[in-house]
């Protein structure tokens, strides 16, 4: 089991993930028609050809949903009772078709669970960059984690 519990977490841990995702245009396309939406600036060329950025966005629900999907193996595979929420979403920089995005996670807060003896909360700033290093998606993750069994 890849994922940690609750109490092998420390603040201040940081895990870079070692899936990296180039993003293509069916990646796009698919995120776009199963949440049916229909924003030109991620489907239509020719109307995201008349925008500032000239080219179609990347839909941000694939991009932060990569960026937490390749942490799971690292930070709750097998340890997760539930998440709790997403906090400060944000998208500093635009995604398009071809950029590569890696992921970190980073611990920022752990408290026990009041109702839980067996679990514990933990918060991660999860980040991903496109190939050139910017940062094009952050939020912070709470999560209820199971302890280790004794």
């Amino acid at each position: 089991m890849p994922g940690r519990f609750f109490d092998e977490w420390k603040v201040g841990d940081r895990v870079e993930h070692s899936i990296s995702r180039t993003v293509t245009e069916t990646d796009n396309l698919l995120i776009s028609t199963l949440t049916h939406n229909p924003q030109p600036l991620h489907i239509d060329h020719e109307a995201a050809a008349k925008t500032e950025f000239g080219k179609p966005l990347v839909n941000s629900v694939f991009t932060f949903g990569l960026m937490i999907g390749v942490s799971v193996n690292d930070t709750t595979l097998g340890t997760l009772v539930a998440n709790l929420g997403y906090d400060k979403l944000v998208f500093p920089k635009p995604v398009f078709v071809g950029d590569t995005l890696r992921s970190e996670s980073e611990c920022i807060d752990l408290r026990e669970s009041k109702s839980r003896p067996n679990a514990g909360i933990v918060t991660w700033a999860h980040r991903s960059f496109n190939q050139r290093g910017e940062l094009v998606c952050e939020c912070t993750r709470s999560a209820l984690l199971l302890k280790k069994p004794q």
